[in-house]
């Protein structure tokens, strides 16, 4: 079973990297599902898969969804910080400083050379002081 699961999850970043990502998105799915179902997975994959699937949900601008996905990719392996910035970018547009300021920190916190992580903190905290001048 886990060298199934490890050819399906290759499949889904192979689809995932050449944009086919309606197939990507069943593909991840399907390896989700199976992986809470057997408990037969690598957390890191797991994170992976997740967080592929939400990047999915956020370029179809389905940013509930890809919140979910990224909290559930963080919490199965929570020294991955790419979900947190995920997450943060998704809070940032929302206008949700500062739940995207936490989670930008926390991306740092785990990787301190992650470079847009930087820059986008330093926007939130931009915009945030901007919007409290502003009297919102």
């Amino acid at each position: 079973m886990a060298d199934e699961n490890s050819k399906l999850l290759e499949h889904a970043n192979e689809k995932f990297n050449t944009r086919n990502l309606g197939e990507a998105e069943k593909l991840y799915t399907k390896f989700i599902t199976s992986c809470l179902k057997t408990r037969r997975c690598e957390s890191t994959d797991l994170a992976t898969a997740l967080n592929n699937r939400g990047q999915i949900k956020y370029l179809r601008v389905d940013f509930e969804e890809a919140i979910q996905d990224y909290t559930s990719a963080a919490e199965a392996n929570g020294q991955f910080e790419v979900p947190f910035y995920n997450r943060g970018l998704i809070l940032y547009r929302l206008g949700f400083f500062q739940d995207a300021e936490r989670d930008f920190k926390q991306a740092l916190k785990l990787n301190e050379n992650f470079e847009d992580a930087k820059v986008s903190l330093q926007q939130t905290l931009l915009d945030q002081q901007n919007k409290s001048k502003r009297g919102y």
